[in-house]
């Protein structure tokens, strides 16, 4: 019976408990090739199990990724993306936000599109490469956006466990980075992306939690947007793909505390039974 209050009492702790810590673990690589992160970029889809379909509802468990590639031509550079569209039109849970003023794919060279943002900066394909050819993404006028997560297909917000992407041409040391929040706003996590030396560059950033707790993350590319100058100190880096744990429903506001007031209930119970 001892046994059984202990355990019962512990789980009501962790319920009600709102902002307990979850454990990270983090894959982190950087290198002059694919080859040089495929490792930690596998480890990090092991960890969160699964690729699901790019439908619209949650499967609960397992992972989404975004590649770019299969974006429309007519989304893609010169012109911008739709924060929503992996959200509406390839339901995969994520919507993104400023500071950026408008999100932007490269073009597909194959379709006579200006590829690695060359359209902004000529200089530019020579500096980016790809993991999955032979698109990537960036913020336009910031080298900050933020990705939101929702139900695939839904307006309902969403939470996920765990969150990587790949980046190109990280040249400057504890620059790049993603920075984790929860559903109130509250940080989970703030790591940089390694660096590699040279251009045509690549590095991976991914963080698996032990639940599904992360609300928005937040991704500074380098330090500067991209734009039509170079000038020392400038580190311009993009995006390739995103990786990330199936989302979820966030709970609804009182829920965990319902529970926990029946545990605590039950808990009582058991307790005046094992009174004489």
């Amino acid at each position: 019976m001892k046994r059984t209050l202990i355990v019962g009492l512990a789980a009501v702790v962790w319920l009600i408990g709102s902002e307990a810590a979850h454990p990270e673990v983090i894959f982190s690589a950087s290198g002059s090739s694919a080859a040089s992160i495929q490792g930690q970029v596998d480890a990090f889809r092991a960890a969160l199990g699964t690729l699901n379909s790019n439908v619209a509802g949650s499967f609960g468990t397992g992972r989404r990724e975004i590649n770019w590639d299969g974006v429309p031509n007519a989304l893609s550079a010169p012109n911008n993306l739709p924060p929503d569209f992996f959200n509406v039109n390839s339901p995969r849970g994520a919507v993104f936000a400023g500071p950026a003023s408008a999100f932007r794919v490269s073009g597909n060279p194959a379709a006579g599109a200006p590829p690695e943002f060359s359209e902004i900066n000529a200089t530019y394909p020579t500096l980016f490469t790809t993991f999955s050819a032979p698109r990537l993404f960036t913020g336009v006028d910031s080298n900050i956006v933020d990705v939101l997560f929702f139900v695939p297909g839904s307006n309902t917000p969403a939470l996920t466990s765990g969150f990587g992407a790949v980046f190109t041409d990280v040249d400057l040391a504890d620059v790049t980075r993603i920075q984790f929040f929860d559903t109130n706003g509250n940080p989970l996590a703030d790591r940089f992306v390694l660096a590699a030396t040279g251009n045509e560059t690549l590095s991976f950033l991914g963080i698996d939690f032990d639940a599904p707790v992360i609300s928005r993350v937040r991704i500074t590319s380098g330090n500067t947007a991209l734009g039509p100058n170079e000038t020392p100190g400038v580190d311009v880096v993009v995006m390739d793909d995103f990786i990330y744990g199936e989302p979820v429903a966030v709970p609804e506001p009182g829920s965990l505390a319902l529970i926990g007031s029946g545990l605590l209930a039950l808990f009582w119970l058991h307790r005046r039974r094992a009174e004489p």
